[in-house]
């Protein structure tokens, strides 16, 4: 598949709320917001003004006239066009059938693990555990809360809860290893680590 005119999610997203009605860029932004949609995808605001120009530009939008409030500055209004209605359902399909490797501090960190002696990494863990399991009660205390709303708008909040579930077991599975002494080679592992660092660290930190 060839690379999106617009390749921003912001610009998924602005489609997604733009099929509803004509819009300034202030009320996209606000219909966002309200719909939580930075929850679900990497948003940076300060370049929504971009994403819909260059959207324009795509021919995804369309401008349909402009209105003015008192002293504010005349705000341009936007409608989506056939071509961004295909593009929005071109790109869901493309999101949601075709795997693709993202980016994840967390994996980084692992990359590096070695750098860290062993039982300071049970400690972290034990930290990121207990942090994973509040986010999780925070989000079904949220779902539990909505009352009526169809399952289908609430799919990308179960699915973000289950791989939060997922990592808290491979997080816990992981720190019983070390815990136990089970992790295979952690007697390597502690003693390469000493080696390497105990010189950096000094004998006044913590191994």
């Amino acid at each position: 598949m060839g690379a999106r005119k617009v390749d921003n999610l912001l610009a998924l997203a602005v489609l997604s709320v733009m099929v509803e009605r004509p819009m300034h860029r202030y009320e996209i932004a606000a219909t966002l917001r309200s719909r939580g949609k930075d929850q679900d995808m990497d948003i940076k605001w300060g370049s929504l003004y971009t994403v819909v120009r260059n959207m324009a530009k795509a021919g995804f939008l369309e401008i349909v006239g402009s209105e003015r409030a008192g002293a504010r500055p005349e705000r341009v209004i936007y409608r989506i066009t056939d071509a961004g209605r295909t593009e929005l359902v071109d790109w869901t399909r493309d999101l949601v059938a075709r795997p693709q490797r993202e980016q994840s501090r967390f994996v980084a960190g692992l990359s590096v693990l070695a750098v860290l002696p062993p039982d300071e990494v049970e400690t972290l863990l034990e930290q990121r555990a207990a942090a994973l399991e509040r986010t999780l009660a925070e989000i079904r205390a949220q779902v539990g809360a909505v009352e009526g709303l169809p399952r289908l708008f609430l799919i990308e909040t179960e699915f973000g809860t289950a791989m939060l579930a997922a990592e808290l077991e491979w997080v816990r599975g992981l720190r019983a290893e070390l815990a136990d002494g089970t992790f295979p080679e952690v007697d390597t592992w502690r003693s390469l680590n000493r080696a390497v660092f105990d010189p950096v660290r000094g004998p006044t930190e913590p191994a």
